[in-house]
């Protein structure tokens, strides 16, 4: 390795550009030694993303001499752990390596290398992005993957539906300068510009609306570009409301990360100074183009589009070298077509404009810039940037030789030269006139170093020998010396001419000596026109002599020659070309001139002018021409004007200047366009003017306020406006009224009237109703926005006297009943309802508790929104069309709470019966004032302790746990309180179900007449509400019917018929209900029995053929009714039953519905229509036999198939 040349104590950081994008070099020393460079990357570390747990390694190749040290970083973390960063370099590839062994998720961050000697240092970054094993196995994790450690945020793009406009072109304009409208729309495709516009008005107020929740105020906003330096800019000034905001920056929707300027590594930096934000790109690649975003929090502030051609100069910008005064021109010739690059001036953005033209070829290939009128501080270096690529070249502006004194032998022109140099001088001391004088008084003939090379000399008049040279010099040869010249200016010096170089010194005239103070000017005078040329000498004691182009002059040259004191003036009459000249004033030696030029104003073509001064009439969007022919003329200046504004070309506005006519086109014109257009001729002369005018028509302006109301009744509103301000460039035609009912949504229209009346009468509203109107103006060209009015209520405001005070009916706790009696005075109209208001004791505040829009209807209300025990009184207001009228007076002051009452029962049981072993609750509501205390009693004693008494508010209950037979009894509740004391008895039985009966014993003492008895139950002592009932069954009805209940004997007495054979039975009965019977013996026999003979073995059989008991009826119901069918068959064994209709089996029909219930034969029709009609038939077979029944179905309406 070599050793490093000896490194200046001096050190500077000075960037430069590597050959290797993403290379960032700081050289710290002004010169590098001869065959010395400083580090640089031939090879850079590329980006990795490896799964967690392996290895990761970085590789770089580094150049320098000497050779450069190269160190590892990351930006969030450290890396001198050996353990987890292992550094090396391999000799045979001369690689630097930084291995990362085991990788783990959170290593996932940007790496920085660094290449260091003693001449400078050299840093690229390159990140490294770990895959967890979780997002390894499943693939749709992998985008996570590349996010490093936390989630990159996108932003939320509207998405581009067919046939609309690119989203980006609307983000653009919306921060692009005005200037810059025409190039993005041409870029985006869009050609109506006149929506455009719109469009763009409607969304910049959307975004104000939004900005203003997060910003102050965002201006200054400046486009994205490529500087000098390599890097792309750019910057807007920003107020933000908090300044804890958070900035987010897109390209593309995808946010960056960026840094605050002080690490010139990041690839991209936010640079804040006071409330400018300066956003850079370093080392600018082709991927680097974009849509640009800044966004406060969520909302966005500013766009920028930055399009990056990949372009090479086919043509470089070449050295220009140019006199003071004239134009130089850099011309560079790209490789494909841009329509716009960037042109700098010592490393400053310059734009088209007064100093610089910037010109294009039509295909975009070559770009001109050309410098007007040099100066000397315009020179330095210029730099043409397309892309990534730049072009550069140098300007060097001479010293105008011309400037300088001449000899008696120059040429007129070079005079002329001469004059001019003057006349711009002395305009200048004109400025410093007062400066000019104190340095004249106190002039001592000298200038401070001058080596007769080096243009006018200023201080003593000491300027020139006219022989080529003027200075401080003496002598010819431009050497140094205190010899005079002979051209000077006065003040700094009046001008003065001494042929021979004799001396000569300004001064005031106090000395002796003569000067002037005031030289003359050049004039351009009219042809045909008087021109006076003036100039003052310090004294009026002497005269002096004028010439022209070095010939003297005399009045009897066609001038006037005149003195006024100290002022000198020449006047030319009538001035013709032969006056032009350079004109001079001599006194005592010194001398002043002027340069006097002849011509003539401007003119325009007659015939051009005659129809220039036509008014142009165009509608609204369409575009409006103007042209004014002229005869060529020398240094004509052509401007236009819009109601005094000067126009310039723009993307509204073309303005196409030629040498014998202009034209001015305005594009897509606006109502406000509408007004003198005006065209100036401009000549060194003097100028010219001619006017026209332009007239849009578009639809008229809203009608002016202020709305009148002039009439306002129950069933009538009349209104009156002012007529539009402006209509449209065409007469209204008439108007038209909209209406809308307050709390409505709907608007109606309700007149279109005639523009010469400015008023409508509305009689179709309502007293009370409140209205909201719109008024349109209408013309030929359309409907103008609408004037809006404010709520308008119809009627006058007549509102109700104040009703009676409020009456307290009753007070409660939770409720306070009111009355009360309507208003005296109504208004008017109907009262509507009432609103009540309550005030709380110790409170002003009245609380109303019902809305104005809900009145009460009545004259009584009860108000539950009370506090038990508080105080409170009560207001009423009367409600009518008008609204609420006044309060009444305010009630008695009331109590919220129960009056004292002696305690009272509701709705009390006095009996119940529990089953033996359940619990007893008996649960009695009551009410009364104050709370009462509450005993009870079981059969006049005080129940047991074991047993649970529960009070709450207004109820009491007695729970006995577990009833007993001996729980039975009267229970008594007694309520006391200082009202009175009350009580109630509550009986309560303890049973069972009851046991049967004993045996049934039959006697029969009187004929017909039988004695049932039977032995008690054995319940009967435990339950003294034990009775009993007794029921018969006889052979002839062969049913079971009650004879008797609540018997408590036991015994019966009942009528019985011979021939019979009866049977009874007992049961016990109690409040829970029957006990199981007890059965009586057979009484009596039945006669129709045959008897047969004991000794004979008789064989029963009950098999019988079928037979019908209950045959079918006849059945008419009207067609869509129902019909149901029915018939009862018999036999042993069961027979089988058939259906038919008109003779076909119909038991398989779903259309019918068949039953058949222990010989019950049914068949149902849902709804009867036409083809039910016939013969229906029912037939049971079984072994024995057959029986069968018809009848027929005749539907109403309908004839019968039968017939």
């Amino acid at each position: 390795m070599s050793q490093p040349a000896e490194i200046p104590t001096d050190k500077v950081e000075i960037k430069k550009r590597s050959r290797m994008p993403g290379v960032m070099i700081t050289q710290y020393v002004k010169e590098l030694p001869r065959g010395k460079t400083t580090p640089d990357f031939t090879r850079k570390p590329i980006a990795l993303t490896v799964q967690e747990g392996k290895v990761a390694i970085f590789k770089a190749v580094v150049s320098g001499d000497p050779a450069p040290t190269v160190t590892w970083a990351r930006n969030k973390g450290d890396t001198s752990d050996p353990e987890l960063y292992k550094t090396g370099y391999d000799q045979r590839s001369k690689q630097h390596i930084l291995e990362i062994t085991n990788v783990k998720v959170e290593q996932a961050d940007t790496y920085k290398c660094f290449a260091t000697n003693p001449y400078g240092t050299a840093v690229c970054t390159a990140t490294l992005g770990v895959m967890s094993d979780a997002q390894a196995n499943d693939p749709e994790d992998f985008r996570k993957m590349l996010k490093k450690t936390k989630i990159v945020k996108k932003r939320k793009e509207k998405p581009k539906k067919e046939g609309e406009i690119d989203p980006k072109f609307w983000e653009v304009m919306l921060s692009a300068r005005k200037t810059d409208y025409e190039r993005i729309c041409r870029e985006f495709g869009v050609t109506d510009y006149r929506w455009m516009l719109k469009q763009l008005n409607m969304k910049k107020k959307e975004r104000e609306d939004e900005q203003a929740k997060v910003v102050e105020k965002v201006d200054n906003m400046k486009p994205i570009e490529i500087n000098t330096s390599g890097r792309a800019e750019f910057e807007f000034d920003m107020k933000l409301n908090d300044p804890n905001s958070k900035i987010h920056v897109y390209k593309n929707g995808d946010v960056l990360d960026f840094g605050d300027g002080s690490d010139d590594s990041s690839k991209h930096n936010m640079k804040k100074t006071g409330d400018k934000y300066l956003f850079s790109i370093n080392n600018v690649s082709l991927n680097d183009d974009g849509l640009y975003q800044v966004d406060v929090e969520d909302v966005n502030v500013f766009s920028t589009n930055f399009t990056i051609p990949d372009v090479e100069f086919n043509g470089m910008l070449k050295d220009a070298k140019v006199v003071e005064g004239h134009d130089a021109m850099f011309e560079c010739i790209l490789s494909g077509p841009v329509p716009q690059i960037t042109w700098c001036a010592n490393d400053v953005s310059i734009k088209h404009e007064d100093k610089y033209n910037i010109t294009v070829s039509e295909d975009k290939l070559t770009h001109i810039l050309t410098v007007k009128d040099c100066k000397l501080e315009d020179k330095g270096v210029y730099t043409a940037i397309a892309g990534i690529k730049s072009s550069r070249a140098t300007l060097a502006v001479d010293e105008d030789p011309n400037a300088r004194g001449k000899g008696q032998g120059g040429a007129s022109d070079e005079v002329d030269d001469l004059a001019r140099r003057l006349a711009d001088e002395q305009a200048r001391l004109q400025r410093e006139k007062d400066e000019a004088a104190r340095k004249a008084k106190s002039g001592d003939g000298r200038c401070d170093g001058g080596d007769g090379s080096g243009g006018l000399g200023f201080g003593d008049g000491s300027g020139g020998d006219l022989s080529g040279n003027s200075g401080l010099g003496g002598d010819v040869s431009g050497q140094h010396g205190m010899g005079r010249g002979d051209l000077g200016v006065d003040g700094l010096g009046d001008v003065e001419s001494d042929m021979d170089g004799s001396s000569g010194t300004a001064g005031d005239g106090s000395d002796g000596e003569v000067g002037f103070a005031n030289g003359l000017s050049d004039i351009n005078a009219l042809r045909g026109k008087s021109a006076e040329l003036v100039c003052t000498l310090n004294t009026d004691k002497v005269n002096g002599v004028w010439y022209k182009n070095g010939q003297k002059l005399t009045s009897t040259d066609g001038v006037m020659i005149c003195k006024d004191g100290c002022t000198h003036k020449l006047i030319i009459k009538n001035c013709n070309d032969a006056d032009a000249g350079l004109y001079e004033f001599e006194v005592n030696g010194r001398r002043t001139q002027a340069m006097v030029r002849v011509g003539d104003l401007p003119e325009f073509d007659p015939d051009a002018l005659q129809k220039f001064s036509n008014p142009v009439m165009v509608k609204a969007g369409q575009n409006a021409s103007f042209k004014m022919s002229f005869p060529p003329q020398a240094s004509l200046e052509i401007k236009w004007f819009n109601k005094g504004s000067e126009l310039h070309d723009d993307c509204s506005v073309k303005v196409l200047k030629e040498s014998n006519h202009s034209r001015l086109q305005i594009k897509d014109c606006l109502r406000s366009d509408t007004g003198e257009i005006k065209i100036q001729l401009k000549n060194p002369f003097g100028s010219i003017e001619a006017v026209s005018s332009l007239i849009v028509l578009d639809k008229p302006g809203p009608p002016q306020g202020p709305l009148e109301t002039n009439e306002s009744t129950s069933s009538v509103l009349e209104l009156k406006w002012n007529p539009p301000k402006d209509d449209g460039g065409s007469e209204v035609t008439n108007y038209i009224i909209e209406r809308q009912q307050v709390g409505q949504n709907t608007w109606t229209k309700v007149g279109d009237i005639l523009s010469n009346h400015l008023t409508f009468r509305d009689r179709s509203v309502s007293l009370g109703k409140r209205y909201t109107y719109r008024i349109y103006a209408e013309n030929l060209e359309g409907i103008s926005e609408a004037m809006e009015t404010g709520k308008i209520m119809a009627g006058a405001l007549l509102f109700p006297g104040p009703p009676a005070p409020p009456k307290v009916n009753s007070a409660f706790k939770t409720c306070i009943n009111l009355t009360w009696t309507p208003p005296e005075n109504n208004g008017g109209t109907k009262i509507l309802g009432y609103q009540l208001e309550k005030r709380k004791k110790d409170t002003n505040l009245w609380v109303t508790l019902n809305p104005l829009n809900e009145p009460i209807q009545g004259l009584k209300y009860a108000v539950k929104d009370v506090s038990e025990g508080s105080e409170y009184e009560f207001r009423v207001l009367a409600i009518n069309l008008s609204g609420a009228g006044e309060p009444s007076a305010p009630s008695v002051m009331v109590c919220a709470k129960n009056p004292n009452m002696k305690p009272y029962f509701k709705d009390p049981e006095d009996f119940m019966v529990v089953r033996s072993g359940n619990s007893i609750r008996i649960k009695i509501n009551y009410e009364a004032s104050p709370l009462p205390e509450i005993r009870w009693l079981k059969n006049g004693e005080p129940v047991s302790p074991w047993n649970q008494i529960i009070n709450t508010d207004g109820t009491s209950t007695l729970v006995v746990p577990t009833s007993k037979y001996s729980d039975s009894g009267v229970y008594t509740i007694v309520a006391k309180n200082s009202s009175g004391q009350t009580s109630f008895d509550i009986e309560v039985r303890v049973a069972d179900e009851p046991k049967p009966p004993g045996p049934v014993e039959l006697e029969q003492v009187v004929h017909g007449k039988v004695i049932i008895t039977w032995a008690p139950s054995p319940d009967q002592e435990n339950d003294d509400r034990l009775h009993y009932l007794v029921t018969e069954h006889n052979s002839n009805s062969r049913i079971w019917r009650t004879i008797s209940d609540h018997l408590f004997s036991t015994t019966y007495t009942t009528n019985i018929q011979p021939g019979r054979e009866y049977h009874f039975r007992v049961y016990a009965k109690n409040d829970l209900g029957l006990s199981d019977p007890s059965v009586s013996p057979t009484w009596g026999f039945n006669s129709n029995r045959v008897s047969v003979p004991s000794n004979v073995s008789v064989m029963v059989s009950l098999e019988r053929p079928p037979s019908i008991l209950v045959p079918l009826k006849l059945h008419a119901p009207p067609k869509g009714y129902q019909c149901y069918m029915t018939c009862a068959v018999r036999g042993c064994p069961m027979p089988h039953v058939g259906w038919y209709h008109n003779g076909i089996c119909i038991n398989s029909n779903h259309n019918y519905y068949i039953t058949n219930v222990f010989g019950v034969c049914s068949m149902y029709i849902l709804r009867v229509g036409n083809e039910d009609s016939g013969e229906y038939k029912v037939v049971a077979v079984n072994s024995l036999g057959r029986a069968e029944c018809s009848t027929v179905l005749k539907v109403k309406g309908t004839v019968s198939k039968l017939q």
